[in-house]
């Protein structure tokens, strides 16, 4: 359960930092060259780069505590539920501060979509209903997790 939890978590952060990395570089036919044939990007090409990687700073903090938290659910109920649902919040939180601070005006709405989608999920008995065993946390928050996040990862790919 633990080999398949870090697979879920650790695709997600290489996933995330392959997807911030990708705006990092220069669009092809994007900016304008500088001295010394480099192209810069354009201000909402660094805008979106900088959301980016504030989006993957906050999954790297927040992902594994949560999964952590959500791979107890089995074994300690309620308690773990609890954790579980403050950690998810927090993680829904960090999102919209990660994006509300954006000049595209799109990535923070997305960002508020993200935002609002995962606490409402910390909100949802019936998501913590499906936590039976330890892999079913694998099973459900892998695909979940993707679906939760799919408002602002496209901007970032």
């Amino acid at each position: 359960m633990r080999r398949a939890l870090f697979g879920v978590v650790a695709g997600g952060l290489l996933l995330s930092a392959a997807a911030c990395g990708s705006t990092g570089g220069p669009t092809p036919g994007a900016g304008t060259p500088a001295a010394g044939g480099a192209v810069s990007l354009t201000p909402e090409q660094v805008a979106t780069k900088t959301s980016c990687e504030a989006i993957g700073d906050v999954y790297a903090k927040n992902m594994g505590a949560f999964a952590s938290s959500l791979s107890k659910v089995p074994a300690s109920g309620d308690t773990a539920r609890k954790d579980a649902q403050q950690k998810l919040t927090a993680f829904g939180s960090a999102i919209l501060g990660a994006t509300a601070g954006s000049t595209d005006a799109q990535m923070r709405a997305d960002g508020k979509q993200a935002a609002d989608h995962l606490q409402s999920t910390a909100k949802n008995a019936g998501f913590f209903a499906k936590i039976r065993t330890t892999d079913d946390v694998s099973t459900v928050l892998g695909p979940t997790m993707k679906d939760w996040l799919a408002p602002v990862t496209h901007h970032c790919s």
